[in-house]
């Protein structure tokens, strides 16, 4: 019998024909370097250009590690997210952006923090802000101190940065938090968080290298309005029950509580993940 992953890496990809392949080869280079099983989850979010023949072609030469899935239709970021980590198979599950603003290497750092006891990791460039090789201009950094202040208010989030993309979550807090998700834009990873909280799931804040791309899609003015409305529709779903009646269609019963068996064995997974370096 087949051992499951203990690590799912899911990538998700909108036209990314031209970052994609070096992505690829860098993460696949890691998994082969210092994990012991892990499997690589691209998810095509639509794409017009190259982005699936280019995971098809570097999942024949993966052995296996890598495999491709396909939405029926461009989503967003937040459909693709859900996407792949519910058809992820690992103990622990990695977000990423494709263009690894976030060096896949910190991945280390994640899988650290959740042996140290939390349920969710999330990389932030705030934490420690040295650690950024390439900063934003002060134009975005000055809209994302104001997109913090309002998560702060409208859904008690107490987190430096909720939007980096490179986010690791024990199985458990995965599967019990992604059926509830309703938001499919840029504003999912706020919504996960308030879920997370509301739940009593331990999240941790872990400061990683970052450096940003110039070529992110993401506009500020456009889609940080965007992402404001999607904050109200977070306390609004909230308020009137939403995700109470989502729960009830979409979580099965066994998963509504963690047995302690189970949470050891989390803990023993996290805690070998990862082989050293020679």
């Amino acid at each position: 019998m087949t051992r499951i992953p203990r690590l799912s890496i899911v990538i998700p990809a909108y036209n990314e024909s031209q970052r994609l392949g070096p992505t690829l080869d860098r993460v696949l280079a890691f998994v082969r370097q210092r994990l012991q099983k892990a499997e690589i989850v691209v998810v095509n979010d639509g794409s017009t250009d190259q982005t699936a023949d280019i995971v098809r072609n570097c999942a024949e030469q993966s052995g296996g590690i890598i495999r491709l899935l396909e939405n029926p239709e461009n989503r967003g970021k937040g459909y693709s997210v859900r996407n792949g980590v519910l058809n992820s198979a690992g103990d622990i599950v990695l977000f990423t952006d494709a263009d690894l603003s976030a060096p896949i290497e910190e991945a280390v750092e994640l899988i650290q923090a959740l042996h140290c006891g939390a349920d969710i990791a999330i990389g932030s460039r705030w934490a420690r802000s040295e650690l950024q090789t390439r900063r934003q201009s002060l134009g975005r950094q000055a809209l994302g101190r104001v997109f913090n202040g309002l998560l702060r208010v409208l859904l008690r989030l107490n987190f430096k940065d909720t939007q980096c993309g490179f986010k690791a979550f024990r199985r458990e807090a995965a599967r019990a938090l992604f059926p509830l998700q309703r938001i499919e834009g840029w504003g999912f990873d706020a919504e996960i968080l308030f879920l997370a909280e509301k739940s009593g799931f331990k999240v941790a804040e872990v400061p990683v290298a970052w450096g940003h791309d110039a070529r992110t899609r993401i506009k500020p003015l456009q889609d940080g309005w965007r992402m404001v409305a999607e904050m109200l529709r977070i306390r609004w779903y909230w308020l009137t029950g939403k995700y109470v009646d989502h729960r009830a269609t979409s979580v099965p019963a066994s998963q509504a509580a963690i047995g302690q068996g189970e949470r050891e064995e989390q803990q023993r997974i996290a805690s070998h993940i990862c082989t050293p370096l020679p």
